[in-house]
């Protein structure tokens, strides 16, 4: 993330712009710095199912 963009943090509804999950959409629910300094996040969608994600692949949006 750049410093123009929005901090993702719990509770934040996102949309993935990239990666395995692109197009997918939910709920952020769990942030984590990894061992590589990578930011991950898990994102609950409306139907229920979780998937994780790297932050950077993420757009905060409004539901």
């Amino acid at each position: 993330m750049n410093g123009t963009e929005k901090q993702i943090k719990d509770g934040d509804f996102c949309r993935v712009t990239s990666g395995t999950h692109k197009g997918k959409s939910g709920t952020v629910q769990d942030i984590n710095l990894s061992k590589t300094g990578h930011i991950t996040i898990t994102v609950l969608q409306e139907n229920g199912v979780r998937f994780k994600t790297l932050g950077k692949n993420v757009e905060v949006t409004e539901k």
